[in-house]
C-alpha cells in the first residue's frame, strides 16, 4: 500500500502532483510519502501489540533525519551498523535506550561512542569483537549490554548479496558454537548478557525461513536457560520483503502470527529491525529524460538519474517499476533506461516496455524508498540528489541537492603543488 496514485492521468504523491516538485526542486529527486511511512510503521509495530516488543528501524535502509524522527515519534528505535548511523539516530531524537548496534566491523572509536551514549545493547558478531567490547567497557569502567548474533544456517531464499543467515556468510556466531560463546561472555566482567540476536537476510517473501529460524532459536534459548543464562531480549532482525514486481510477500500480520506461534510463552521482549518493508514503497526517484537514442539493435532512454543515485538495478539486477508522470493512451516500445555514467552497468531498467516519451519528460522510478539514497555516491563527481517529504498538500525539502562545491569541500591541495 502506498500513496502514489494517478488522478486524471497525472501522478500524485498524496495531494501533491509530482510535476510541482519537479518544477521547484528539479531532478534527480527522491520523494517520500509521510502517510505511507506512518502507515507502514504503525501496521508493522501494531502486528506485535499483544507482546512486549521494540521496533528498531534499520537505519541503513533510509537514514534521512526527518524519516528517523518520524519513526522515533511513533515509539520506534533504531538498528544501527556504524558510528555515523548512531549519530544520525541520536540527532533525530531517538533515545539511546532504543538503539541496538549490529554489524561485523565495529571500531574501538565506535564502541566507545556507543558506550558513552548508553545504547540498549551491542549485537556481537565474533569472539574477538566480544573481547573488544569488554575491553572498551573496562576502560570506561562500565558494563556493556550485549546479545550474541547467531547464524542459524537457514536459507532465506533471496539474492545471495543480501543473504545473511547461511553458514558461509560473514555475519554472526555459528549457532552450534553459540552456547560456548555465551559461557565465555558470562566470564567477562564488563559485559552484561542481555539478549540473543539473529538476522537471516533481506527481501524475504515467504514466512517459512523465519519459522525455521525461530524453531532453532527456541532450542538454543532452552539450552541457555538450562545453564542459568537469562535472555531478556530476543532480536529477530528484519528482512520482510515488499512487492517490486510480481512478488507476494506476507503481510506483517501474517508474519507476526507465524513468529508469535513459534515463540509463545517465552518471557522475552522481542526486538525487530524492519527496514525495506517500512520505507521501500514509501519513496520514489524522479528523473528526467535527457535524450532518446536508437541503435540498430535497441532503443535507449538516457535519463539524468544514474547508478550513483540508485545502484540496486546495477548491483543486484533489481526490478523497479518505471512510469511517466502522465498516463496517456500512447504507443509503447521496449527500451533500456540508462544514466550518464561511463559504465555499461549504468542502467535503471533493461528491455523494459514503456510508453513512448520524449526528451524533457519525467519518469518515476517506483519502490525506491529503501536502499536508494543511502547507497548513493558521488561517482563521476555527480552531486547527490535532493530528498523531499510530502505530507497531505504540503511538501518539504528534507535534504537539499548537493552542489559542485560540496564535492570538493573536504579536499585540499598541499603547498608543494601550489
Amino acid at each position: 500500500m502506498h500513496h502514489f496514485q494517478f488522478r486524471n492521468g497525472e501522478l500524485y504523491c498524496e495531494e501533491v502532483p509530482l510535476r510541482e516538485i519537479v518544477q521547484r526542486v528539479g531532478t534527480p529527486c527522491y520523494v517520500y510519502s509521510h502517510a505511507t511511512l506512518h502507515h507502514h510503521f504503525s501496521v508493522f509495530d501494531g502486528a506485535f501489540s499483544e507482546v512486549a516488543h521494540l521496533t528498531c528501524f534499520a537505519v541503513k535502509a533510509n537514514s534521512n533525519l526527518a524519516i528517523l524522527r518520524l519513526f522515533g515519534t511513533l515509539g520506534g528505535g533504531a538498528d544501527i551498523v556504524s558510528g555515523g548511523e548512531l549519530f544520525r539516530a541520536l540527532k533525530a531524537g531517538i533515545p539511546a535506550r532504543r538503539i541496538v548496534y549490529s554489524g561485523v566491523g565495529k571500531t574501538a572509536e565506535e564502541i566507545d561512542y556507543a558506550l558513552s551514549q548508553g545504547i540498549l545493547m551491542f549485537n556481537i558478531e565474533s569472539m574477538e569483537e566480544l573481547e573488544a567490547v569488554n575491553a572498551r567497557a573496562a576502560a570506561r569502567k562500565c558494563r556493556a549490554g550485549i546479545a550474541l548474533r547467531v547464524n542459524p544456517d537457514v536459507d532465506p531464499q533471496t539474492h545471495p548479496y543480501i543473504s545473511t543467515g547461511l553458514s558461509k556468510n560473514k555475519f554472526g556466531v555459528d549457532i552450534e558454537n553459540a552456547v560456548k560463546a555465551y559461557q565465555k561472555a558470562r566470564t567477562l566482567e564488563h559485559v552484561e548478557i542481555c539478549g540473543l540476536g539473529c538476522h537471516i537476510g533481506s527481501q524475504l517473501v515467504r514466512v517459512e525461513p523465519f519459522v525455521d529460524t525461530m524453531k532453532r532459536l527456541r532450542i538454543l534459548l532452552e539450552r541457555l536457560d538450562g545453564l542459568g543464562i537469562s535472555i531478556r531480549y530476543l532480536d529477530l532482525g528484519g528482512g520482510l520483503g515488499i512487492p517490486y514486481d510480481r512478488e507476494s510477500p506476507p503481510h506483517p500480520s501474517e508474519y507476526a502470527e507465524a513468529i508469535l506461534e513459534e515463540l509463545r510463552g517465552l518471557p522475552c521482549t522481542l526486538i525487530f529491525e524492519p527496514g525495506r518493508v517500512i520505507v521501500g514503497n514509501a519513496g520514489i526517484l524522479l528523473t528526467r529524460v535527457l535524450y532518446t537514442k536508437e541503435t540498430p539493435t535497441r532503443g535507449f532512454l538516457v535519463v539524468d538519474a544514474a547508478m550513483n543515485d540508485l545502484i540496486r538495478p546495477s548491483l543486484y539486477g533489481s526490478y523497479h517499476q518505471i512510469q511517466p508522470l502522465r498516463k496517456e493512451d500512447v504507443q509503447t516500445r521496449v527500451v533500456d533506461v540508462v544514466g550518464p555514467i561511463c559504465e555499461s552497468g549504468d542502467f535503471l531498467a533493461r528491455d523494459r516496455e514503456l510508453p513512448v516519451v520524449s526528451s524533457g519528460e519525467c519518469l518515476a522510478v517506483m519502490s525506491a524508498g529503501a536502499y536508494g539514497f543511502t547507497m548513493s555516491s558521488n561517482y563521476n563527481s555527480r552531486p547527490r540528489a535532493a530528498e523531499v517529504l510530502v505530507k497531505d498538500r504540503d511538501w518539504f525539502v528534507i535534504r537539499r541537492r548537493e552542489t559542485w562545491e560540496d564535492l570538493v569541500r573536504s579536499e585540499s591541495i598541499p603547498d608543494f603543488l601550489q
